[in-house]
């Protein structure tokens, strides 16, 4: 699978997306039963970090393997692809990010992940009614999303510092950035804890920390409408975590 993946409209049901994961697949399936999804005709968006932190990370192949189920690679999935294919990585920090799990697999298991890992795509565009709807994992690394589906699609040299915007990147958020990404109506991503979605531009950050003490926040991209039911008590986000 390449880079890029382009999905049809869902004339059938929703289409909604959700904030990092980390491990926390059974919270998300409360979430996802709140809202009455049903897997026969709506669909689930990632913004990736899939896994870590939380306590069920090896559930991840079972929902990639869900045909409703579609995910961008985010940056704690190419952590675990650096570590199994030779690539640079601080084991201390990769654990510290909640990377244990991973790290004390057997090695033939770790490679069962990350060659699916592998075959997520960088970005995912959705066609709805009112225009294209893009997810990544952090930020466009350009102000055009044409741009970007360019270099992905014509599997151009693959530029770490490309990569690094689009898995990495907090810049948007720490600068207050309002320019819109053109060529969308709406880019979808996660990456940075927020107390609650943020919409910067026409970029919305979706994650509310689902995977700490926070909940997950559920988006119909469609209407850009957020679905999920209210927290049980006040939110209060652990620190930024350091990947």
């Amino acid at each position: 699978m390449g880079r890029f993946r382009r999905l049809l409209a869902n004339i059938r049901g929703r289409d909604l997306a959700v904030g990092d994961i980390h491990g926390h697949f059974q919270r998300l399936e409360k979430c996802l039963e709140a809202v009455r999804f049903d897997p026969a005709v709506d669909r689930l968006f990632s913004v990736g970090d899939l896994v870590d932190r939380g306590p069920h990370s090896e559930a991840a192949l079972e929902w990639l393997a869900q045909p409703w189920f579609h995910a961008v690679q985010g940056n704690h999935e190419a952590l675990a692809i650096t570590r199994v294919r030779g690539g640079r990585l601080d084991l201390e920090m990769y654990r510290a990010a909640g990377g244990s799990w991973f790290l004390d697999l057997p090695r033939a298991e770790q490679l069962r992940y990350v060659e699916r890992f592998e075959q997520l795509p960088i970005a995912i565009e959705v066609e709805s009614a009112d225009g294209l709807v893009g997810l990544l994992h952090a930020d466009s690394p350009f102000a055009d999303w044409a741009a970007l589906r360019r270099w992905l699609e014509l599997e151009l040299d693959d530029d770490p510092k490309v990569r690094e915007v689009c898995q990495w990147s907090r810049r948007r958020l720490k600068e207050g950035n309002t320019q819109p990404v053109q060529g969308l109506r709406a880019l979808l991503v996660g990456h940075t804890p927020v107390l609650e979605p943020k919409l910067l531009g026409n970029v919305w950050h979706l994650d509310t920390g689902g995977w700490a003490s926070g909940h997950f926040s559920l988006m119909d991209m469609r209407t850009l409408k957020l679905l999920s039911p209210a927290p049980d008590a006040a939110v209060t986000l652990t620190p930024m975590p350091p990947a």
